[in-house]
């Protein structure tokens, strides 16, 4: 879910497929939406002098997108040799299957339900193929599977959709949980202080120069959500969806089912503490 909101180190403009960073190529897949952004970022990732690559989140099932996918890494000089995703939303994950059987490559992922072959992914893992090094960091909050690649070397993070290009992202509730979210936000701003991270790539959107800048502005945005949602339980809203008809007055109502999915993760996580 995307407010209108800036974030701190957004480029102007609509996001383009192409290199990102020494290490990160985008192929933007046309599935552009109120929720997708401008559709989804899948990332070709490959150490410069390799001749292998990984994809991360190949996206909808959308034959010519999937190709050309596998096109630019050709184009490259490159072997696509593994597919991992961030998190199972079908906008990321649902061509993973066909993928696979384009590239021959396995497909790893935390929830064991999306993984084509042996093996998961866990907390700290080190992902190196080709000499490219990824780490593998658990962030839930927005999904219960949801996960982020730290690329150390282009001292990048990649989000899927726990922090986005532009706007914020929703905590889909009941799988999605907020305190989770939050500290999945305070592992990423982590990375920012002691591991020298600068650049987030996002699951959509443009690709972000000020990682903490970013990571602080979603944690403010969502305790001011919060003291919004407090606010207007005491003022007697009750409902989610009166909830969101106060808080959330100012946002497109074609987002207002997704923000009762975060409403809801929100008063659970306010319940769970007796604030409400």
């Amino acid at each position: 879910m995307s407010d209108a909101e800036a974030l701190p180190g957004q480029p102007r403009g609509v996001v383009e497929s192409g290199p990102a960073t020494a290490r990160a190529v985008n192929v933007l897949a046309p599935n552009p939406s109120a929720m997708t952004l401008d559709g989804t970022n899948t990332w070709l990732l490959s150490e410069p002098g390799s001749d292998l690559a990984v994809v991360v989140d190949p996206g909808p099932l959308d034959e010519v997108h999937l190709r050309r996918v596998t096109e630019t890494a050709e184009r490259l000089g490159k072997r696509v040799a593994l597919t991992l995703l961030t998190h199972g939303h079908p906008d990321h994950a649902e061509g993973a299957g066909r993928f696979a059987e384009l590239t021959g490559t396995a497909v790893r992922a935390l929830d064991p339900a999306l993984r084509l072959g042996d093996e998961g992914l866990g907390a700290g893992e080190v992902v190196t193929v080709g000499g490219l090094e990824l780490r593998v960091v658990p962030t839930p909050g927005h999904t219960s599977d949801s996960l982020s690649f730290h690329l150390p070397a282009d001292g990048a993070v990649l989000t899927g959709d726990t922090i986005l290009g532009r706007g914020t992202t929703m905590v889909a509730h009941p799988d999605g949980r907020l305190g989770e979210y939050l500290d999945s936000l305070r592992r990423l701003r982590s990375l920012t202080v002691d591991d020298g991270v600068h650049t987030v790539l996002p699951g959509h959107g443009p690709v972000l120069e000020d990682a903490q800048g970013a990571v602080e502005f979603y944690l403010a945005h969502r305790a001011g959500r919060l003291a919004q949602v407090e606010t207007a339980v005491e003022n007697g809203h009750r409902t989610p969806a009166e909830v969101v008809a106060h808080v959330y007055a100012d946002v497109d109502r074609s987002l207002w089912p997704a923000a009762e999915l975060s409403v809801r993760a929100q008063l659970e996580y306010l319940r769970e503490r007796g604030l409400v």
